[in-house]
């Protein structure tokens, strides 16, 4: 097995702190994680975690939530946010958008990816779990031979599954077609636990929130300002675990 690496998906700079602490390997940004899945960050938030120091920031591109099939104006915005996160010091940039059919939408992708490497040649292209419902429409190998052509460094995925464990098998197929070519990451649901499995599977990466919700009362709560209390924010323990159980998996392949 190669080298495993642990990706934590956060939220703010806080969460990038956290990351940096544990010794994660990169952060995926974005807001809204637990709500929506994931849309893009504020620009003020890019630069915050991007000053917490050396520590690889993905940045997800994500107009909003719901379907991946975007109109010419969300795609435009999309652009632009790429651009602007890749011109404030990103490492990476995370998008993602398909066809009707569910399949990679090329010229999309192309857009977004020609955008990103106009503004900042370097940065990292990955792509997002609209890779589960290319999957779960039938067109896993077709994507990847799509995503591998079009130069993306990593794609997200589940493997199509409520979580990463139960998708280890289509997993094990995508990394083997990837054969290196591009980075299988696996992300949905992902337990200190399940971390072993993953990596005997051939996945060159593990993506964990490690996120919690605390309460923080406030007058702004309730209508008008939000439905509840909690915020979600990342849980040093939890990402402590992920660390450790990525860091014994790396020191068993040492052998």
């Amino acid at each position: 097995m190669n080298r495993l690496q642990l990706e934590l998906a956060v939220q703010d700079a806080a969460g990038a702190r956290v990351a940096r602490a544990v010794g994660a390997d990169c952060v995926e940004l974005c807001s809204a994680l637990r709500a929506t899945g994931g849309v893009t960050p504020s620009m003020a938030t890019i630069e915050h975690a991007l000053a917490v120091g050396p520590l690889p920031v993905h940045v997800l591109v994500r107009c909003r939530p719901g379907p991946f099939v975007y109109t010419h104006e969300e795609l435009t915005t999309m652009g632009r946010d790429a651009v602007l996160a890749a011109r404030a010091g990103a490492y990476g940039v995370v998008i993602g958008a398909l066809t009707e059919a569910g399949a990679i939408d090329i010229d999309a992708t192309i857009y977004l990816r020609d955008a990103v490497w106009a503004a900042m040649p370097t940065v990292q292209v990955s792509f997002h779990r609209a890779m589960d419902v290319a999957i779960a429409s039938g067109q896993a190998a077709a994507a990847m031979d799509d995503l591998m052509r079009l130069g993306v460094a990593r794609v997200l995925t589940s493997g199509a599954a409520a979580r990463s464990i139960d998708g280890l098998a289509t997993l094990g197929r995508l990394a083997k077609q990837a054969a290196g070519r591009i980075q299988i990451v696996a992300g949905g649901g992902v337990r200190p636990e399940d971390v072993e499995a993953l990596a005997r599977a051939g996945v060159d990466a593990v993506h964990m929130s490690a996120s919690t919700s605390i309460a923080r009362p406030g007058a702004s709560s309730g209508p008008g300002g939000g439905s509840s209390d909690a915020i979600d924010v990342t849980d040093q323990d939890a990402a402590r675990a992920a660390a450790a159980a990525v860091a014994t998996v790396n020191a068993q392949a040492r052998g």
